[in-house]
């Protein structure tokens, strides 16, 4: 009885857990992991079905006259709302969760637009053409799922507060300095190329958007870590490293978004969309490496099964969009050798001319329910001569036939 009434004071004496007890920040930074990745998967979840609302209203008003009849459309509205409802989410999970696990999770957005664009396809199927048309993206969806389930699972778990003394610490620091110096060489080398050398190739331009795109997640994580810090009472806005940071998050968002729409000219939505999302979290996750120090302390295990998780979704991701179909331009025209409503043959193969009574113009032929009038013909008073009759009034007349050189 002695020796349990001694163990107890002994318990009862013992100083309680500090914040700074290993077991507790491992479970807080675990906590915080969980929390940035549930903020990142619903931002893009929620994107994702924005941008299919909004192209659905876009597909709806296709025909309309007015080229911005989408803006009276409640449809767009709450796309639009939506869009900025997830962007809002995936910036604020940057402050929560380290760059290597939120950058990656951008895997969501296309696993979501191939599940939408499944139930809601408009051709009819048979069971058996869709399982074999789709199988790729099935395939596809269950792979970048795993592969999201094994980076939420083994990332990093550095969780430090971004300050700005601590910003400025990892902005001058050897390894950081080293990255930028080589990323701006291979930046400057393939920027010339691409406008000196005509070099169009995908890889190029979607690289180029990568190294941006590094930068802009790099600043991203740094601004939503201060605006966090200041909201909850630490105020970070003095620092002048805070707008250097705002003003390169902006400046890298709009060059990237001009390199992004240049590559859609001239290559296929679905090829940017897996090659760009390979590219661009492989910079990004070496970016945060290098500035962040993300992966400082982890065991090797972890860091071969996150490397394993990003290998499984970028096939994942490759499988979704290779079996999008590829778009069809329209082309309103008339060829000059065929009149409306006539096949003619062309570098496509067999075509009608649509008619003009479409409702869309060509040129400067513009549509009216009066169109027949242009090509009614014009009736003049002539005068015919009757045969056998010398007594005829009027000017007897001649059909002149004009060649081509006339």
């Amino acid at each position: 009885m002695d020796g349990a009434h001694r163990a107890a004071l002994q318990l009862q004496q013992l100083p309680p857990a500090s914040s700074a007890d290993p077991v507790s920040e491992a479970s807080f930074s675990y906590k915080e992991n969980l929390i940035g990745a549930l903020l990142a998967i619903f931002g893009h979840l929620v994107v994702s079905i924005a941008l299919n609302l909004q192209k659905y209203c876009h597909i709806r008003l296709a025909g309309s006259k007015d080229p911005r009849a989408y803006f009276k459309t409640k449809t767009w509205w709450l796309g639009l709302f939506l869009m900025l409802l997830g962007e809002l989410g995936v910036f604020a999970s940057y402050a929560f969760a380290p760059l290597s696990l939120i950058v990656p999770l951008s895997a969501v957005s296309v696993i979501a637009s191939a599940i939408i664009g499944i139930i809601f396809i408009k051709e009819k199927w048979k069971p058996k053409d869709f399982l074999r048309r789709y199988i790729l993206s099935f395939v596809g969806c269950g792979l970048a799922i795993v592969g999201t389930y094994l980076l939420v699972t083994f990332a990093p778990n550095s969780h430090e507060k971004m300050t700005g003394e601590n910003i400025i610490r990892h902005l001058v620091s050897w390894p950081f300095l080293l990255y930028m110096l080589v990323e701006i060489i291979l930046f400057c080398l393939l920027l010339y190329f691409y406008k000196e050398r005509n070099a169009n190739n995908i890889f190029v331009i979607l690289l180029l958007v990568a190294l941006l795109g590094s930068m802009t997640v790099v600043t991203v994580k740094a601004v939503a870590g201060m605006l966090v810090l200041s909201i909850q009472g630490n105020l970070q806005l003095d620092y002048p490293i805070f707008y250097v940071m705002f003003v390169c998050m902006v400046a890298t968002a709009i060059y990237q978004a001009a390199f992004l729409g240049q590559a859609s000219q001239m290559h296929d939505s679905s090829l940017i969309a897996s090659v760009g999302y390979i590219l661009s979290t492989t910079v990004a996750i070496t970016a945060g490496a290098t500035f962040y120090l993300d992966f400082l302390g982890e065991d090797v295990l972890h860091v071969c099964m996150f490397a394993l998780g990003c290998l499984i979704a970028f096939l994942g991701v490759f499988l979704i969009t290779r079996n999008r179909k590829k778009a069809i331009p329209f082309e309103p025209y008339i060829s000059m050798d065929a009149m409306p409503g006539m096949q003619n043959m062309h570098d496509k193969g067999m075509t009608v001319q649509p008619d003009l009574k479409a409702s869309f113009s060509y040129g400067a032929l513009e549509n009216n329910d009066n169109i027949s009038e242009i090509y009614a013909p014009a009736t003049l008073p002539i005068m015919q001569e009757e045969h056998g009759s010398r007594s005829a009034s009027g000017v007897p007349y001649r059909v002149l036939e004009h060649t081509k050189k006339e």
